[in-house]
């Protein structure tokens, strides 16, 4: 698991485009700024609908007055799949929606879970990281499963 103090993993993943999936090097989308990065089990699953994208959502304003120049949501989907939770949440602008269809990102960042008793395969555990010019500088993780440690309340009180 990427520890405090080290720097996130640079793979390929996707964002939704107006034409279709476009490549995004991790390295380039966490390399300058403060980033808040949440890693979500799956587009469109209870949790992840019903608590953690739409509490991003709703408080995104709240993360970028206290410095946040960027909020990313990672899945182990596709940009198709991103794109239509996206839509569905009215993500808009908000919200950087990285697709890490093969889990690369995932296994990378060593955040993978097997979820092959829920027919999903390997997918992300949910976790909240603040990433500061590409280096981790705080990572929580539910280790329960739980929208707890990794939601946007838990995140904002964590900012200085």
């Amino acid at each position: 698991m990427i520890t405090i103090s080290e720097t996130v993993p640079d793979v390929e993943a996707r964002t939704p485009g107006p034409d279709g999936p476009v490549p995004v090097r991790t390295g380039e989308l966490f390399g300058a700024g403060r980033s808040v990065l949440f890693g979500v089990p799956g587009a469109f699953t209870p949790g992840c609908s019903r608590t953690h994208l739409p509490g991003f959502v709703e408080q995104a304003d709240d993360l970028f007055a206290k410095g946040v120049d960027r909020i990313v949501c990672v899945a182990v989907n596709d940009a198709f799949v991103m794109e239509a939770w996206g839509d569905a949440h009215d993500v808009g602008d908000k919200i950087v929606l990285l697709a890490d269809g093969n889990g690369e990102f995932t296994q990378a960042m060593g955040l993978e879970m097997d979820a092959y008793g829920f027919a999903f395969g390997n997918r992300s555990k949910r976790y909240a990281a603040l990433i500061d010019d590409g280096t981790a500088t705080q990572l929580d993780v539910d280790v329960s499963g739980a929208v707890d440690a990794s939601a946007c309340g838990a995140v904002l009180g964590r900012l200085s």
